[in-house]
C-alpha cells in the first residue's frame, strides 16, 4: 500500500523557515523541497530584503539548497503561500511534480496555471500561514506590493 506524504510535517518545515524570515525582518514565507518519500533536499525562505536580492524567494532558496537532481518529477516543493508567477516558472521549468502550498488566500500566484500544465497542487489552508502574511501585508505593505511588482 503507497502512503501519502506526510504534507503537514513538511508544511511545518517551511512554516519554520517563514518564522526565521520574519524574525529577520523579512517577509514571512518558507519553503522547502522533498523526495516523494518525505526526505527533506532543501529549505529556505524569502530574503528579498535581508539580502537586497529581488531573487531570492522561498522557493528560489529552497531549490537552490537542494543542490542538482537527476529528476525533479518526483520531488514535492512545499511553500507556505502560492507560488508567484517567478516561482511558478522554477516548478515548470524543472518539471517539479507536486506544490504543497500552506495558502492562497492573501495570494494565490500562478497554481492555476501550474494545474493547467499537469502539477499536483495541494492547498493546506492553513491558518497560520494565512494570519502570518496578512499580520506582515497589514504592517508592511509597500514591502509586499515590491515583492509582487506591484506600484
Amino acid at each position: 500500500m503507497n502512503e501519502l506524504p506526510d504534507y503537514d510535517s513538511m508544511l511545518a518545515v517551511a512554516l519554520g523557515e517563514a518564522r526565521k524570515g520574519l524574525a529577520e525582518g523579512g517577509i514571512p514565507i518558507g519553503a522547502a523541497l522533498f523526495d516523494n518519500k518525505g526526505n527533506l533536499l532543501g529549505k529556505g525562505r524569502n530574503r528579498r530584503v535581508q539580502e537586497n536580492d529581488a531573487s531570492v524567494h522561498g522557493e528560489t532558496d529552497a531549490f537552490r539548497k537542494a543542490g542538482r537532481q537527476k529528476t525533479y518529477l518526483d520531488k514535492i516543493m512545499v511553500t507556505t503561500l502560492a507560488p508567484c508567477w517567478y516561482c511558478s516558472g522554477l516548478v515548470r521549468q524543472f518539471k517539479i511534480g507536486t506544490v504543497v502550498i500552506g495558502e492562497a488566500e492573501n495570494f494565490d500566484g500562478g497554481i492555476g496555471w501550474l494545474k493547467e500544465n499537469g502539477v499536483k497542487v495541494i492547498n493546506l489552508n492553513s491558518q497560520e500561514c494565512i494570519k502570518m502574511l496578512a499580520d506582515y501585508i497589514n504592517a508592511n505593505p509597500e514591502i509586499w506590493n515590491e515583492d509582487i511588482g506591484e506600484e
